[in-house]
């Protein structure tokens, strides 16, 4: 099977692409080839993807199984893709976002049939207008689509609201004994799934012809509240919590580009039903728990000092905060 990957070596991709090479699976990935990920045994085409007439011709000649795109965040990006890839490819995979359900829902198990709509996210409002265009396409012109929506998912980043991601300032704030933020009082419910798990389910939709035209979510089945994450978290760090709990809308307030990663998210309860990705993948299984994952994690960021970012300017918002919300009290 001959797949492309528009990305390929990011903190979610990584882990499919490294899979799809295990699986015997003829692997090429466009990208700038700028990125420090190696994935040894896949095929390199050097193009930036917004540049229609750049990728157009490192693709020529090429007829893909599956093309997937990691990177796609706007309805052009898919636009694009659609005249790329028409009449080359068998199945195209847009992989969206789990943050385009509405939250809270009418119902507290989310499924695939979950409405889209978020009117805190542009981030989550632009996704659905791609997997709107692409429905589109798929009705009317019958491009091959299926549509993935990972949820929050790590293996290289921190997946901690404030001063985590790409950035180690959580873990030094922790080990230092400083006060760190907890959203809402911390009850709240949350799926976070290892991008090793998350490979297990996708990498079984690829060439997958009764997957087209479905849309499918991949997460792991561990529910756990932020408290018991931020403790893990603290754990993996091998320091004591000093936690704060401070309502959601006040630490938007504060810091305006949290909104719509906390309203339009993870301040929500979310329980993600994964029997539609097990009906078509029948050995999809998440296996690594989240105590497990978050270690292997920290120990990837002090393999190299070069990883460990930490940000003063972040760790002063969250002491203003942490300041702001303790006057009131």
């Amino acid at each position: 099977m001959k797949v492309l990957f528009i990305g390929g070596t990011g903190n979610i991709s990584a882990a499919s692409s490294r899979l799809s090479i295990r699986k015997g699976i003829d692997l090429y990935l466009l990208n700038r080839g700028k990125s420090s990920e190696r994935i040894e045994g896949a095929n390199t085409l050097v193009a930036d993807h917004s540049d229609k007439r750049a990728v157009k011709k490192v693709i020529d000649g090429h007829n893909w199984d599956v093309v997937v795109n990691w990177i796609a965040f706007t309805k052009e990006d898919v636009e694009r893709d659609f005249e790329l890839f028409k009449g080359k490819t068998k199945q195209y995979i847009f992989i969206s976002s789990a943050s385009a359900y509405q939250k809270p829902g009418g119902h507290p198990v989310i499924t695939e049939s979950t409405p889209l709509y978020n009117p805190y996210w542009q981030y989550s409002r632009d996704k659905i207008a791609c997997e709107d265009y692409l429905t589109k396409m798929f009705r009317e012109k019958g491009f091959p689509i299926t549509i993935v929506r990972p949820s929050l998912t790590y293996d290289t980043v921190i997946p901690i609201p404030l001063c985590g991601w790409k950035d180690f300032t959580i873990i030094d704030r922790i080990r230092k004994g400083e006060e760190v933020v907890i959203h809402g009082d911390g009850t709240s419910i949350w799926t976070i799934t290892h991008a090793e798990d998350f490979a297990k389910g996708f990498v079984g939709l690829l060439g997958h012809r009764q997957a087209i035209g479905h849309s499918f979510h991949i997460t792991s089945d561990e529910l756990m509240n932020w408290n018991q994450i931020f403790e893990w978290v603290a754990e993996a760090a091998g320091a004591p919590l000093k936690a704060v709990h401070i309502p959601s809308d006040f630490i938007a307030r504060h810091n305006e580009a949290s909104y719509g990663s906390l309203l339009g998210d993870k301040a929500q309860s979310v329980i993600f039903d994964n029997s539609k990705i097990k009906r078509f993948v029948p050995d999809f299984k998440a296996t690594i728990p989240f105590s497990e994952g978050i270690k292997r994690t920290l120990n990837w960021f002090e393999a190299k000092p070069e990883r460990i970012n930490i940000d003063p300017e972040k760790g002063e918002l969250v002491d203003r905060i942490i300041g702001a919300y303790k006057k009131l009290k």
